[in-house]
């Protein structure tokens, strides 16, 4: 189907129109600056990331660099706030690219250092606010970019750095709002010095109650080992004594047994003399009696023959 020349113009426009006006009302500074208002207002109320939806189409919105580079600091300022400190460093950056020349760009260092800080990057954030406070005439603001110089040496545990400065803020800046913080952390630097000190002197405890147990638990070696020794020696005293002694014991019982044995021989000697002087005598009666009874026969004989004749 071929569309005429006229309808096809109206279709043309009709496409084209609506991207026209969405470009106006894209690059409005009018909805730009209501944006931005809109988010600052927020910001104000701690939303940070409302805040940032905001600010973001106040920045699309704005015609200009410096309503752009406006958004983009409020922008930052609200990252920084809810924490996201990459996203706030970034978009400084994007600031510092989008209008060079812009008034916020003195500011920059400041939370630059706030940021560097919380990302545990001291030596940065301490660089950063050394450039800000060298720069500044306003005691207030001066004392805020030593107070966070104070805070990155704290937490870098240069105690006595941190507490000169802290110290400083509270003689020649007890106007700053930061005069009661700065006084707060020199009670926490003075009780952690406390602690410190207690650690140390627990830490050499401790060092010399290991000390003393080494030392026990060698000297109670030794003294086993000792008594092992002298065990070993009384045992072998003990040995050598009964040997002795059984071998005295012996000598004794091989001297009894000579004697034993030579009183056996007496003995002997004496039943063999005995049974010999027995013989003798049972020999000596018998004979007598012999001669008795012969005699006896030899009367009794004589008698028997008396009476024969």
């Amino acid at each position: 189907m071929r569309m005429r020349p006229g309808v096809f113009l109206v279709f043309l426009l009709f496409l084209i129109l609506p991207a026209s006006v969405n470009a106006q009302i894209y690059t409005d500074p009018v909805s730009a600056q209501s944006y931005l208002a809109s988010g600052i207002n927020l910001f104000s109320q701690s939303k940070w990331r409302d805040a940032v939806l905001e600010l973001r189409r106040a920045q699309a919105a704005s015609p200009v660099k410096e309503l752009r580079a406006e958004a983009l600091f409020w922008i930052s300022m609200a990252e920084l706030s809810a924490g996201e400190y990459e996203e706030s460093l970034r978009d400084m950056d994007v600031l510092e690219q989008t209008d060079p020349g812009n008034r916020r760009l003195a500011e920059l260092p400041y939370h630059r250092g706030r940021a560097l800080y919380y990302l545990g990057r001291y030596n940065e954030a301490i660089v950063q606010l050394s450039y800000y406070a060298d720069s500044l005439t306003d005691r207030a603001r001066k004392a805020s970019a030593y107070y966070w110089t104070a805070e990155c040496l704290f937490s870098m545990g240069l105690l006595d750095r941190a507490g000169d400065i802290f110290r400083l803020i509270t003689e020649e800046y007890a106007e700053s709002p930061k005069y009661e913080a700065s006084v707060y952390r020199l009670a926490l630097i003075n009780q952690k010095k406390v602690e410190l000190e207690l650690l140390t002197l627990l830490k050499w405890s401790h060092e010399d109650s290991l000390r003393n147990i080494e030392e026990f638990r060698r000297r109670e070696s030794a003294y086993d080992q000792a008594v092992s020794n002298y065990q070993k020696r009384i045992a072998d005293m003990l040995k050598d004594t009964r040997l002795q002694d059984l071998e005295e014991s012996n000598t004794r019982f091989r001297e009894d047994l000579v004697i034993a044995e030579e009183r056996i021989r007496s003995l002997e000697k004496a039943l063999r003399e005995t049974s010999m002087s027995l013989n003798e005598a049972r020999d000596s009666a018998s004979f007598e009696r012999l001669r008795n009874m012969k005699k006896s026969a030899e009367e009794l004989e004589n008698l028997i023959s008396g009476d024969g004749k």
